[in-house]
């Protein structure tokens, strides 16, 4: 760490997400920081640590490193460090995680949790150990509650139901922002083309599948403009062999988004994925999925 980093106070979780749960512990680690006038930082992991102990797992992240760093730095915090999940961290008992990241690689003076944090092998340090370990090596640690709604409390698990329900608005209020897929923009099969509607395809890559279907988003382009859209989320059922992308057509703009990268922000569910009767059908439909979209967006 440089120099000018050491000595903060650190937010400590997985983040995944960055919802309003995390929120609440990095800005706590933020209040506290300023208060001392030492850093705020937040350390977090990568991969998940579910990845590395179940590689079999279908795709789950709600955020990419590369956007949860982006969060970090909007929300103020100072400095932000993406620890290495391996076996070998994994292997790590609770104390020596502790002395070899917290104390010797990071020099922490406070440490803030949720009350789930667990760490060291086979998850044997919890908070109590945590605090006891800070009173012997001289930072504090605090305790953030959960953050609840009145559907309970507030998780990367329940933002991921909520996708998978075909819920956007949902998650949003979880997130505080919409559920947002960023990629490289590739060449498709061209036929938005043929049939005048023109699409920027993103691969989904690690990122938690939501409900297949049409969706009303929002896309912000490479220099920070934001366009309304309508999107395509699935396999495309009516074009073999199925692939399964993230196909946006851009309202209301045109040029060349190729090799670019773009984020497609999630906002309204319109319909499921439908197999037609024909081009002429499909046509007919994504102008209507258009007209929807536009509606609901300018709403």
């Amino acid at each position: 760490m440089p120099q000018t980093a050491r000595g903060g106070i650190v937010a400590l979780g997985n983040f995944d997400g960055f919802h309003l749960g995390h929120q609440a512990v990095v800005g706590r680690a933020m209040a506290l920081a300023r208060a001392r006038e030492v850093p705020a930082l937040v350390a977090s992991f990568d991969p998940h640590p579910a990845r590395l102990f179940q590689p079999d797992l279908p795709p789950f992240a709600l955020t990419s490193v590369a956007q949860r760093l982006a969060l970090f730095k909007t929300f103020g915090i100072d400095a932000a460090v993406m620890i290495p999940f391996t076996a070998e961290l994994a292997a790590l008992s609770a104390e020596d995680f502790v002395t070899q990241w917290l104390v010797r690689r990071l020099g922490v003076a406070g440490v803030i949790t949720g009350g789930d944090f667990t760490f060291g092998k086979s998850r044997s340090g919890d908070t109590a150990l945590l605090a006891e370990f800070g009173a012997r090596h001289g930072f504090t640690t605090e305790v953030v509650p959960p953050v609840a709604d009145s559907s309970g409390i507030i998780s990367s698990s329940r933002v991921r139901a909520r996708l998978r329900a075909a819920d956007p608005v949902a998650a949003t209020a979880l997130l505080s922002r919409p559920f947002t897929i960023r990629g490289k923009v590739e060449h498709g099969a061209k036929l938005g083309r043929t049939l005048g509607f023109p699409t920027a395809n993103l691969r989904l890559g690690d990122y938690q599948r939501p409900a297949y279907g049409v969706y009303a988003v929002t896309v912000v382009l490479p220099d920070g403009a934001r366009v309304a859209g309508v999107a395509n989320l699935g396999i495309r059922p009516m074009i073999e062999p199925p692939v399964e992308l993230l196909e946006t057509w851009l309202m209301d703009w045109s040029g060349d988004l190729y090799g670019k990268t773009i984020a497609v922000e999630l906002r309204h569910f319109l319909r499921p994925e439908w197999k037609l009767d024909g081009l002429e059908a499909l046509k007919t439909q994504i102008a209507a999925d258009a007209a929807a979209a536009k509606a609901i967006l300018g709403a």
